[in-house]
């Protein structure tokens, strides 16, 4: 039961961590009855935790079961107190964030005004560098939520094996209020300033496209670093990811984290064991979904579930919902939204008037903001699976509720890790200066050729040639892949190992430990156990 209590636990565990107390955070039954008090009392309470908060919440869920095997893993000459002493200290170095850096600087207007803009960047972990993380153009930014996406980018590389540490910047304006010139002069002053005080760099920290941002806004970063403090850096351009492809971008990025969205539903909803728990049968044939959020993610999740066979009936945006029993086509609603610049009145469905995130579907997939799903409207999800596109879409209070409800919830740490994934290759691909790829490709196609050729000339000398030539007839998928993978295959065949490699990790650790569908809770021991890994096995320098 403790790994269920939520925003208590965050709080409780939170102060036993940081006095080195963690045995006093664990429940027992007096506890337990606090729980049940507080939980009745805030009944009627709004469900908005501080977000850093909810994440270390969630981060000291994990520490809770994890730390005695720390301890046990330890092999080292100390005594019993002083590994205790050892993995309690590193778990306390791993927890906050880093460095925070929050600016403030002048654009003029294309209108003679003048206006002033925030911006900050979090550095949650440098056990990995460089730090990645996305910047995010938003009123609702704030330094409470760039740590909390900081530190989750953190748990984020861990979980799928990217050496990275985790870091997020925010803007904090309407992009929707500005011209494109305005925004250009926004992007590039706002790397100017990370820049000066050292917060970007191919080795230091590498922004990615986040909310409200995408190639454009990346490439006027990358070409202002490389043109004025990195200007005799041959590397520069690896400063950020998410590029487009004429300036170090890869194939298949765009799409990355949409299409990991779809690689980790797939995982889990063919494990028969996970689904006989959910009272569903595995596969995507009959299963019907709903997007909250129709972005960059919602449109790819979208676009990979109903290629695969899934039914999307319902999509949520914030000026508006749709919903049609019967299924949408995903490429005719982008093609709606792109003319009209929303979903709302698309002719394939009708509108929906109360909360999409309610309506009856197998799988929802919020994929808009933080903190969506609450106590207030989890008891009335209908769907099974919760897969969180998104960063922080379910607050602890709603995820204690899942779990009571046998919903299954596929966490964002885990779920949404493509982009990064995919953005690990394009750093690589930009400091390697060559494309996926092309030393192999015609080497990869003439031997294929070649192996077909050899195959055809063993039957003729077994069997003769009395008929003619015997045919070698390559099988469609085999035909597919004779000329050598592409840039976009080697992606996405990388991506979709990552998602099924994690995956599994995550199944075993929750099966280790009983978890259960409490797969957030496993996701984030495998995270622990691999920065504490870090951590300990380099030392610690000038402490």
């Amino acid at each position: 039961m403790y790994r269920y209590f939520g925003e208590l636990l965050s709080r409780s565990a939170g102060s036993a961590l940081a006095s080195g107390c963690v045995d006093s955070a664990l429940p027992v039954s007096s506890s337990l009855m606090r729980v049940r008090r507080y939980a009745d009392a805030a009944a009627d309470q709004p469900d908005d935790p501080n977000f850093f908060k909810m994440v270390e919440g969630f981060f000291d869920r994990g520490v809770a079961i994890v730390e005695d095997k720390l301890v046990d893993d330890l092999r080292t000459r100390e005594s019993p107190e002083q590994k205790r002493n050892r993995v309690r200290g590193i778990l306390r170095i791993i927890k906050p964030c880093n460095h925070v850096l929050s600016v403030a600087f002048p654009i003029k207007k294309d209108n003679g005004e003048w206006e002033v803009v925030e911006g900050y960047r979090a550095q949650h972990s440098q056990h990995r560098t460089p730090c990645k993380g996305g910047i995010r153009y938003s009123t609702d930014v704030s330094v409470d939520e760039v740590k909390a996406l900081a530190s989750l980018m953190t748990y984020k590389c861990a979980v799928v094996d990217v050496p990275f540490g985790g870091a997020k910047a925010g803007v904090k304006i309407n992009p929707k209020n500005y011209s494109d010139n305005e925004l250009e002069k926004i992007t590039r002053r706002f790397t100017i300033e990370l820049a000066k005080k050292g917060f970007i760099g191919p080795g230091i920290d590498v922004p990615a496209p986040d909310m409200s941002t995408g190639e454009r806004e990346m490439s006027w970063i990358a070409d202002t670093y490389a043109n004025t403090i990195a200007h005799t850096d041959i590397n520069a351009h690896a400063c950020v990811t998410g590029k487009p492809i004429s300036q170090g971008g890869i194939h298949g990025r765009i799409s990355a984290t949409g299409r990991g969205v779809f690689h980790g539903i797939e995982n889990f909803i063919n494990e028969a064991s996970y689904m006989s728990m959910l009272g569903l049968s595995p596969g995507f044939q009959d299963k019907t979904f709903i997007v909250q959020g129709f972005g960059n993610v919602g449109l790819h999740s979208m676009r990979y579930l109903h290629r695969f066979g899934a039914k999307c009936v319902g999509v949520g945006e914030i000026d508006g919902a749709i919903y049609n029993p019967e299924g949408m086509d995903p490429k005719q609603l982008e093609d709606y939204k792109l003319q009209h610049g929303t979903i709302v009145g698309f002719p394939g469905a009708k509108p929906y008037e109360g909360n999409i995130l309610e309506a009856d579907c197998h799988i929802l997939i919020p994929a808009a903001g933080e903190k969506q799903l609450t106590r207030h409207n989890a008891p009335k999800i209908k769907a099974k699976i919760i897969a969180e596109g998104a960063n922080g879409p379910t607050t602890p209070d709603a995820d204690r509720i899942f779990l009571e409800n046998s919903v299954m919830v596929i966490p964002d740490m885990y779920l949404n890790a493509g982009g990064v994934t995919v953005s690990y290759f394009e750093w690589l691909k930009n400091l390697n200066h060559v494309s996926y790829g092309r030393l192999t490709f015609k080497y990869e196609r003439d031997s294929n050729y070649h192996l077909l050729m050899s195959v055809q000339e063993s039957l003729e000398r077994k069997f003769g040639k009395q008929g003619g030539p015997i045919p070698v007839v390559p099988t469609a998928d085999f035909q597919a892949r004779v000329a050598g993978a592409s840039e976009k295959d080697i992606v996405h065949s990388g991506l979709a190992y990552t998602m099924e490699r994690s995956a599994r990790q995550i199944m075993r650790t929750a099966s280790k430990y009983n978890l259960g569908l409490d797969l957030r809770t496993a996701a984030y021991i495998n995270a622990i156990e691999k920065v504490f890994n870090v951590y300990n096995e380099a030392g610690l320098t000038f402490t």
